[in-house]
Parts: structure tokens; C-alpha cells; sequence
């Protein structure tokens, strides 16, 4: 009777280890909420956390910002007579610029449209966001624009054939009426 009691409590205490260990139970199921009902309802009841920025209206595009993807640079491009070197029309995508609406007088470089090595360039100039095709002095050639000298009614146009120091800058002004060149210096 002792060898049947004895396997009765062995056989007992291997069904509490399976059924307090299966797969299923945890503490955390087992353990009762310390916290009042009503703290954890309003806990469970909480949204998430937003993850991205509040939502409220989009930016606005700032009109007075450099945009050289403007759709008047291309339409201006398109205008332009062709290329007198290699007889071809211009690339309409700048290389370099300052185009925004709000300046006096901002400028665009362009290459000419063709697989030259060294294709021609030249600026295009606009006055408060539009294209000015006629009494502007020649722009073929320069390359770049030189931040430190353009204003919002001068444009200081580059030239710089690579050696460091030598860059030529050529200085374009609105004038109120037109463009006027007032400087030519070399750096």
C-alpha cells in the first residue's frame, strides 16, 4: 500500500508540473491586474502613439525659391535660335541657374543638344520668372554662376576652364528696364 501511495503522489505531482507548465499558461495570463479597473480600461482604451508628423496642411511651395525644374526654363529653351557651332537646338535641363519668379533678374546655363565632348553653353536670362529673348548682350560660354557676387537683380556669370584662380566672371544687371553688363573680372 505504501508502493501504491507512493506512486499515487508521483503520478500526482507529474500532472501538476504538465498542467501548470503546458504550452498554453504563462505568468503574465496567471497574474491578475494590480491596477484598478478603471486605470486599466482607460489604459487599453489609449490610441497609439502618431508615428509621423501631425497631420495639417501640405508646405507651400515657396515661388521665391531657386527652382531649376521650372516649366518656363524649358519653354524658354525650346524659343532659343539654334546653337551657331554645332547647329543644334539646347538641352533644356540647366547645369547651373539661380531661375526663381520673385528675382529681378535670374539666370540658367544650357548646353547645346549634341554629343560633343565640349558642347556649347550659354545663359538664359529672366526677369522676375520670364524669359527675356531680345536685348540681352551675349552669354555663350559661360559655365556656372558665381553665388558670392549674384544678387537679386545681378547675375555674375562664370566662366572657369579648370585651372583653379582663373575663373572669368562677367557680371549682368536689371537695370530696371533691361539688362546691362557691369562688370568683367577675372578671379
Amino acid at each position: 500500500m505504501k508502493r501504491a501511495a507512493t506512486i499515487g503522489c508521483v503520478l500526482g505531482a507529474a500532472a501538476l508540473v504538465a498542467t501548470a507548465c503546458s504550452p498554453g499558461d504563462s505568468t503574465v495570463s496567471k497574474t491578475p491586474d494590480q491596477r484598478t479597473p478603471a486605470a486599466a480600461a482607460s489604459a487599453s482604451a489609449q490610441p497609439p502613439a502618431p508615428a509621423g508628423p501631425l497631420p495639417g496642411p501640405a508646405p507651400v511651395d515657396d515661388p521665391c525659391d531657386i527652382d531649376l525644374a521650372a516649366p518656363e526654363i524649358a519653354r524658354a529653351v525650346s524659343e532659343l535660335p539654334r546653337d551657331p557651332r554645332s547647329n543644334q537646338g539646347w538641352n533644356p535641363e540647366p547645369l547651373a541657374g539661380n531661375y526663381n519668379e520673385c528675382a529681378q533678374l535670374s539666370a540658367v546655363i544650357v548646353k547645346a543638344n549634341t554629343n560633343s565632348e565640349n558642347p556649347n553653353t550659354r545663359a538664359v536670362l529672366f526677369h522676375q520668372g520670364k524669359f527675356i529673348p531680345t536685348g540681352v548682350p551675349d552669354t555663350y560660354g559661360f559655365n556656372g554662376l558665381d553665388s558670392t557676387q549674384t544678387t537679386g537683380d545681378t547675375v555674375a556669370l562664370k566662366y572657369s576652364g579648370g585651372v583653379p584662380g582663373l575663373d572669368s566672371i562677367v557680371k549682368f544687371r536689371w537695370n530696371g528696364s533691361g539688362v546691362e553688363l557691369i562688370g568683367n573680372t577675372a578671379r
